[in-house]
C-alpha cells in the first residue's frame, strides 16, 4: 500500500551539499518523496560547487534532481535560494526558469506574518573575510567524509548501526558559543531592520528553533540544519511552522542502501547545463 504524501503550505530545507561524498541523497530523496508542498524552498548549498571539480555525481544524487522535478510538474513551485556553496548562481539574480524561481532571498506573508528566509553566509565573517578558510574547512570535511564511510562499512559487517564522524567530533570538541552567538545577533538585527516575524536560515549545518530578543522585540529564528549531518527541515502549515527531525526514520536508511554510486558524470559545465535544461523544459 502507498504511504499517503502530506502537502504542507511550505517546506523549508538547506544544504544537501549534492555532489559531494557526505551528501545523504537516499534520504533526501525519501523524504522528498513524501511531500508536496505548495511551495519548496531550497535554502542555499542544495549543489555544492566547492567541491564540484572531482566530477562526482551518482545516481542517488541524480534521483534528487529528478524528483525535483516531479514536484514541479505536480504543482509545487520551487524557489532556489543561493547559498555560498552554489553561489555561481547567483549571477543569475532573480531569475525564473520553467517552475523554478533563483533568488538570494525570499519573504513571505503568512497569516499576516512575515518571514525572512535566506542561506545565512551572507552574515558570516568567515566567507567574507577569509573564503580560503571556508573552502579548506569544506576539503577537509571531504576527507573526513571518505573516511566515515569506511568506518561505517567495517560497523556494518559487525552489525553495528551507522556514526556521522564529523557530527560526533563536533560534539566531542564543543561549538563556540561566542561565534553562535554574534552569529544569531546578526539574525536578529536583520530581522528587526526588515521587520519581519521570523527569520530562516541553513548555512551553519546546526537545527535551531529559538525566539531571540532584539530591541524588546521578540524574533523567532529557525534553522533548518542540513541533510548531511542531520535531517531536518521547516515546514509550515496550519498557520504555524515546524522544525522537523527526521533522524530516527531515516537513521538505518543509509546502513540499508545498497544502490551502487558509480554515476560520474565528465564535466562541472555539462552537469550545469543538463540541470538548467532539465528545469526549463520539463513542464
Amino acid at each position: 500500500m502507498a504511504k499517503q504524501v502530506r502537502k504542507p503550505d511550505v517546506v523549508v530545507v538547506s544544504d544537501f551539499h549534492l555532489a559531494t561524498h557526505a551528501c545523504k541523497a537516499t534520504e533526501i530523496h525519501k523524504y522528498l518523496k513524501s511531500i508536496l508542498p505548495k511551495k519548496l524552498i531550497l535554502n542555499g548549498d542544495i549543489i555544492d560547487a566547492w567541491r564540484f571539480s572531482r566530477n562526482y555525481f551518482p545516481k542517488p544524487h541524480l534521483k534528487v534532481v529528478r524528483q525535483l522535478i516531479k514536484m514541479m510538474e505536480k504543482g509545487t513551485e520551487v524557489v532556489y535560494v543561493t547559498g555560498n556553496h552554489d553561489e555561481f548562481l547567483r549571477e543569475l539574480g532573480n531569475t525564473t526558469i520553467g517552475k523554478l524561481r533563483i533568488v538570494d532571498q525570499i519573504t513571505l506573508n503568512l497569516n499576516n506574518r512575515k518571514t525572512l528566509i535566506f542561506h545565512g553566509d551572507l552574515i558570516d565573517n568567515v566567507i567574507h573575510k577569509a573564503k580560503w578558510l571556508a573552502k579548506f574547512g569544506a576539503a577537509a570535511y571531504g576527507l573526513v567524509t571518505l573516511f566515515n564511510k569506511l568506518i561505517n562499512l567495517l560497523l556494518k559487517t559487525l552489525r553495528v548501526n551507522n556514526i556521522i564522524l564529523f557530527k560526533w567530533l563536533k560534539e566531542l570538541f564543543g561549538n563556540s558559543h561566542k561565534e553562535n552567538s554574534k552569529f544569531e545577533t546578526k539574525l536578529a538585527k536583520l530581522a528587526y531592520d526588515k521587520d519581519v516575524d521570523t527569520i530562516i536560515c541553513g548555512h551553519t549545518h546546526i537545527a535551531v528553533d529559538k525566539v531571540l530578543l532584539y530591541n524588546n522585540r521578540l524574533i523567532r529564528y529557525i534553522n533548518t540544519g542540513d541533510w548531511v549531518e542531520n535531517f531536518t527541515a521547516a515546514e509550515f502549515e496550519n498557520g504555524n511552522w515546524t522544525l522537523c527531525n527526521y533522524a530516527e526514520i531515516f537513521k538505518a536508511v543509509e546502513a540499508n542502501d545498497t544502490e551502487p554510486e558509480d554515476f560520474v558524470l565528465p564535466s562541472k559545465k555539462e552537469l550545469y547545463a543538463a540541470l538548467l535544461n532539465q528545469l526549463a523544459f520539463n513542464n
